[in-house]
């Protein structure tokens, strides 16, 4: 294990010099040049205070002694940016937190893709539709959706557009995580714009009713429950893929009491399966930051490779910097995962394992939609606690695409949703996301899981 200074030769704008992929090519360089400094002069978006309280939280999951629950938009849109959105997005969440607390018995560390979650990588620099070859569009944060010349050329204002509305959703998420709305003593209003008649529904309504019988029998005993401050509010982290390093750069601070440098962007950063090359820009500028750092793991992950990126990343092996996020696929996770949890665990490296069971499993209907099977979500779900058990290793969170809206996107599940269904509300800007429903049954699962398991 490499134990030398993580900051040797680190300056924060040093991955410039490094080979980069997965950058937009943005015409008006003079323009992109004021915005990163506009950026800079801009307040951070989040704390360090707050991002080392999260990396805290995180050893305790590394540790066995807790769950990490991660989810969010596949990429967040300015179209889709309401009030009414992010207080259903927020109360799913606090839904599937009091399903895998009170089913698991263990706390649940709440990390959202949001509030930065603007920009995705492609497959291809081009999109080609009906003859006609434009730039790929690479999310709000970048260029328009819209399939025209004008709108998938990259703009620069489209980063403080983005920086804003990420400013306006942390105002919002911290008045509901605050402000009284996640009380328990609230728990049974989280129902009433949910199904409630559907299986899930009625699941989350039994389980209102044991809570409030617990919270009636502290009463009795004379507890005054305004005084808990872990029954009235709740706490709540930020996350998105650290892929536009001008932006990253620009929110990046000086920590006057530590001296380290911290992403102020969000809380929790995280590499991508295309970006995780250990000579190129996104690892030279994530080994600089002290921020908890996710790594996307896919089928082509190499356990020595790994390794070696992890030395970089974390070479004091500290307890709740890294999360590896493994994305196999419910057909290849059986094979791909056990020799990396071994050679890991063999290293003894400190690192939570959170599975993803989204992104391997994506495949196209027959009507042309991408859509993901809640089955084989399901399945992969199923064998990675499997693949757990029989390593001696935690399974310790789980990272999925989701919304609190009742659309259409992934088949399957308590809904039935068949791919005749998914014309219905298919509203994401790019991959298909759990809807609230689902997103409620997936957290039920788990907690059977973790029941089970540990």
């Amino acid at each position: 294990m490499n134990n030398t200074n993580n900051n040797a030769n680190w300056k924060v704008d040093s991955w410039r010099s490094f080979p980069i992929k997965q950058q937009p090519l943005y015409p008006e360089k003079t323009k992109l040049q004021e915005v990163e400094s506009e950026l800079k002069n801009r307040a951070a978006l989040v704390h360090p205070i707050e991002i080392r309280d999260l990396k805290k939280k995180l050893a305790r999951v590394s540790e066995g002694k807790a769950f990490l629950l991660q989810g969010g938009d596949c990429a967040e849109s300015f179209a889709e940016f309401s009030e009414k959105n992010l207080r259903n997005y927020f109360r799913v969440i606090l839904q599937m937190t009091v399903a895998l607390m009170y089913g698991a018995g263990k706390p649940v560390v709440k990390v959202g893709r949001i509030a930065g979650q603007f920009s995705k990588p492609r497959s291809d620099d081009f999109e080609v539709l009906d003859g006609k070859s434009l730039p790929s569009y690479r999310g709000d944060m970048v260029n328009g959706i819209e399939f025209d010349e004008a709108n998938r050329v990259p703009d620069p204002d489209r980063l403080l557009r983005a920086y804003n509305q990420s400013a306006s959703t942390l105002n919002y998420l911290r008045s509901l995580a605050k402000g009284g709305y996640a009380s328990l003593n609230n728990v049974n209003k989280w129902n009433q714009e949910f199904a409630l008649e559907s299986s899930q529904g009625k699941l989350f309504k039994d389980l209102v009713s044991r809570i409030n019988e617990s919270l009636g029998f502290m009463q009795a005993f004379g507890l005054k429950l305004e005084d808990i401050g872990q029954i009235h509010e709740a706490e709540f982290f930020t996350s998105h893929e650290g892929l536009l390093l001008n932006y990253e750069e620009a929110l990046t601070r000086l920590d006057e009491e530590t001296g380290e440098y911290y992403n102020c962007s969000a809380h929790m950063l995280w590499i991508g399966d295309r970006t995780r090359d250990l000579n190129e820009a996104h690892v030279e500028f994530m080994r600089g930051i002290q921020n908890p750092i996710g790594i996307k793991v896919g089928p082509s992950t190499s356990p020595d490779v790994l390794l070696k990126v992890l030395d970089v990343l974390n070479p004091k092996n500290e307890a709740g910097k890294i999360t590896l996020i493994a994305r196999m696929g419910s057909d290849k996770v059986g094979d791909l995962l056990p020799p990396i949890l071994r050679k890991v665990k063999a290293e003894g490296r400190d690192v939570i394992w959170s599975s993803d069971p989204m992104h391997g499993n994506t495949v196209k209907s027959p009507n042309g939609y991408k859509t993901r099977p809640f089955n084989r979500v399901l399945s992969e779900v199923r064998s990675v606690f499997d693949i757990h058990k029989a390593e001696g290793t935690y399974a310790g969170g789980i990272h999925i695409e989701m919304t609190g809206q009742d659309v259409t996107e992934c088949v399957g599940g308590a809904q039935a949703i068949s791919e005749v269904n998914l014309k219905d509300r298919y509203h994401t800007h790019c991959d298909p996301r759990l809807n609230a429903s689902q997103s409620v049954e997936l957290a039920f699962l788990l907690a059977e899981e973790l029941r089970a398991n540990y």
